[in-house]
């Protein structure tokens, strides 16, 4: 890794982003970390060349109208509005393309004269494309994370002047490690509980097998659904992962490592993905987190009950410093001859620790001071916080508070010719999706590993050498998490989510 001013990279290159997955309707969900990513390139460097950005879309010309009504005009692009003016919509002209395609496919789907125009063109690609359900179906799930980081190193290698394929994973693919986690790529084939290798080809037949069978059954599309989103579960669980997401997010890494040959690879791994820190300005965010759900449902009054360890770590990290390490990424390693793999953690959990405890505390605290209004205009009475520290306790407490309830209203229902039906089957919906989000949300709220950073902070070192200012921070130790949710995260909620 080499200094060199992150401003003076950014001027004529051309930049090529793969992160929309999803169709439109979901454009700017989808595209969250790649708009804070767009927004601070344009901000900081208006004469970046092109930034291609790959949408999953009919033609070209639908994903342009809805990316400028939907993305340009969103707060994000507040401080670029006031800055430019008028001239913001020209330089989104000039600078930004949208390109229709599809990860799963090959050439990413991208027609024959544009896809050759942008093997000439590009300097840099992003993937960042994922699905992140962690339930996902299987097919799915394997398309996008897996096969279509193939269908990503397959493209690159087709660029003529390509410098690097820099690659946003999760660190989460280390599955329910405890201890130190370090920064090193994933072995092909490798997997975490000590078992057989694992057979990407293999998992690829397991899913076309189930899917032939199913249609040979002539299954409904909901029966499909939820029999590819078992299967998920129970071969990541196979091979040691507690999800389908963190396990074809792996694969995804397996993958790129194996086939990438010469290409120069950079494997970012974010950890919990949370508002943004300072820019463009503190506290945007779209779509909750998984350390989100439990602060939405307490400030509205719904949830005072949490499943974990209150002294178990959780790492998150602001959206707009996993946004300057991929920038400080693409600036240390533009000259780098080496051909293998590096590895990025951007994490807290080692130099600035937080744990579950805290978020609860700083939740409970901001609610108090800050009551949400229902919809009858009054504030919402809360309650006092019960952690329960096991699946077993869990199961113990929905027992007491929910079995009972249900038992009454079955015999109502015989009583009073299914009179409660609708109200019994609520309920029972309700019992049954509790103890499904917290079987998938268990390893993280029980996490007992800490993410080493050391290449991050590295890169953060040669990042400071050239750029004196913080323009481009994204070191953990500067956040005060107390002031930062209170202050920052929680009133983003509010205002964004709520």
């Amino acid at each position: 890794m080499e200094s060199c001013g992150i401003n003076q990279f950014l001027e004529g290159k051309t930049i090529f982003i793969a992160g929309a997955t999803g169709y439109l309707a979901k454009m700017l969900y989808l595209l969250h970390i790649n708009v804070v990513l767009i927004e601070k390139i344009l901000r900081v460097q208006p004469n970046v060349k092109k930034l291609y950005l790959l949408i999953r879309a009919p033609d070209s010309n639908l994903a342009k109208e809805r990316f400028n009504n939907e993305v340009i005009k969103t707060d994000l692009f507040g401080v670029l509005r006031k800055k430019l003016g008028a001239n913001l919509q020209a330089l989104i002209e000039d600078r930004v393309f949208l390109v229709a395609g599809d990860i799963a496919c090959d050439n990413l789907g991208i027609n024959s004269e544009l896809k050759n125009e942008m093997f000439k063109e590009i300097d840099i690609i992003v993937n960042s494309a994922a699905a992140t359900r962690f339930d996902e179906r299987y097919d799915t799930a394997i398309r996008t994370n897996t096969l279509g980081a193939l269908n990503i190193l397959k493209f690159s290698k087709q660029c003529s002047k390509l410098n690097m394929l820099l690659h946003i994973s999760t660190a989460y693919v280390c599955g329910e490690n405890d201890g130190l986690i370090l920064e090193k790529p994933l072995h092909y084939g490798e997997t975490l509980n000590g078992g057989s290798q694992l057979d990407i080809e293999v998992e690829q037949k397991v899913v076309e097998e189930t899917l032939n069978d199913l249609k040979a059954r002539n299954a409904a599309e909901k029966e499909v659904t939820l029999a590819m989103r078992v299967l998920g579960i129970e071969r990541a669980k196979i091979h040691g992962w507690p999800n389908t997401y963190t396990f074809t997010k792996a694969m995804g890494e397996m993958l790129l490592g194996h086939l990438k040959e010469d290409l120069q690879l950079i494997i970012l791994r974010p950890t919990i993905i949370l508002s943004t820190y300072k820019e463009p300005f503190p506290g945007w965010i779209e779509g909750m987190r998984t350390a989100d759900t439990f602060i939405v449902a307490y400030g509205k009054g719904k949830q005072n009950v949490i499943m974990g360890d209150k002294e178990s770590i959780i790492d998150v990290i602001p959206a707009d410093m996993v946004v300057n390490s991929i920038i400080a990424a693409m600036v240390a390693h533009r000259n780098c001859s080496s051909h293998s793999t590096t590895v990025y953690h951007i994490s807290s959990s080692r130099r600035n620790q937080l744990n579950i405890g805290d978020t609860i505390q700083f939740s409970v605290d901001y609610f108090k001071k800050n009551r949400w209004i229902d919809e009858r205009g009054k504030p919402v009475k809360l309650k006092k916080v019960r952690t329960l520290d096991s699946m077993a306790s869990l199961h113990k407490y929905m027992t007491i508070y929910y079995k009972p309830l249900l038992k009454i209203l079955e015999w109502a229902n015989l009583i009073l010719c299914q009179l409660f039906q609708k109200l019994h089957t609520d309920l029972e919906r309700r019992n049954n999706l509790v103890i499904r989000l917290a079987e998938l949300y268990k390893p993280y709220v029980f996490f007992k590993g800490v993410f080493d950073d050391t290449n991050a902070e590295m890169l953060l070192m040669v990042t400071k050498e050239s750029n004196a200012d913080d323009t481009f921070n994204f070191d953990p130790t500067t956040i005060q998490w107390e002031k930062y949710f209170k202050e920052i995260h929680i009133p983003g909620l509010v205002k964004y989510i709520f």
